[in-house]
């Protein structure tokens, strides 16, 4: 169910997408947002309350002028907690939601129960540099993306309409997104994560996409190099957008891990 909510005295008017109900569980989006149809959300929804919201800046989401750095972005979500009566929950952040969620353990180890990193972004290797995303067109995007470029839901992704408004509605929303994502991941991913990471405290799981050609997997390994509790399990056929590409096994693979 998509909802609307003021959060911080209105400071925010926050898009949500809701569903489910149990332990409540927190989504973090990736660069690109939410785009509308994310099934995953749905299937954890059968045993978690998932509360996925859009940051400022994204969707019809208010109040991105007031999120200038990783530091706000953590504030607004412990905000965006208080404000729905969540004392802790899981957390499970993907690619730039993986590095803002590992800041959010990082900063507050009481706040989150398990946390769930998912072809995150916030370190840098400079033997294996990360492509500059915000270069890119989108079939050059979606070959990062995908472990199928020219699969159905690549093509889709990198589709360009034909209408002409809506072209031009989807250059704005996505100029809108790139320049809030910016402040978090141009020109290179490193905030200062490497400096805070070994405070997080929850039990984490680092999922990958085998194909990752966006963040290679070797960030796996040093994401779990670097945090106590912590594994890897990397998903086959699947790249950065893992939850997408294989999200039967995506489910399975988060849900036994918060389960159990």
């Amino acid at each position: 169910m998509k909802t609307k909510q003021k959060i911080g005295g209105g400071r925010f008017e926050v898009e949500m997408q809701v569903c489910g109900s149990g332990a409540p569980l927190l989504y973090l989006h990736g660069a690109g947002g939410l785009i509308g149809m994310d099934p995953f959300l749905e299937e954890l929804g059968k045993d978690f309350k998932v509360v996925a919201p859009h940051l400022p800046g994204y969707g019809e989401s208010t109040g991105g002028e007031l999120i200038e750095d990783v530091v706000d972005a953590c504030l607004f979500y412990h905000q965006l907690m208080d404000d729905l009566d969540m004392a802790s929950a899981h957390i499970v952040g993907h690619s730039m939601g993986g590095m803002l969620a590992a800041e959010l353990a990082a900063l507050d180890v009481h706040r989150v129960k398990k946390l769930v990193l998912v072809c995150a972004a916030g370190l840098w290797l400079d033997r294996h540099p990360i492509p500059d995303p915000f270069a890119m067109d989108l079939p050059d995007l979606a070959a990062h993306l995908f472990h199928d470029p020219k699969s159905p839901l690549a093509q889709m992704f990198s589709a360009i309409p034909t209408d002409p408004q809506q072209l031009a509605d989807m250059y704005v929303e996505r100029t809108k997104r790139l320049t809030q994502a910016s402040r978090f991941l141009w020109p290179i991913p490193d905030r200062g994560l490497k400096k805070r990471i070994w405070r997080i405290a929850a039990p984490t799981l680092v999922v990958w996409g085998e194909s990752d050609r966006l963040i290679p997997p070797i960030y796996a390994e040093e994401f779990t190099s670097r945090i106590r509790n912590s594994r890897t399990v990397t998903i086959k056929e699947a790249g950065h957008m893992v939850m997408y590409e294989q999200p039967q096994a995506f489910v399975k693979t988060v849900g036994d891990f918060l389960k159990n």
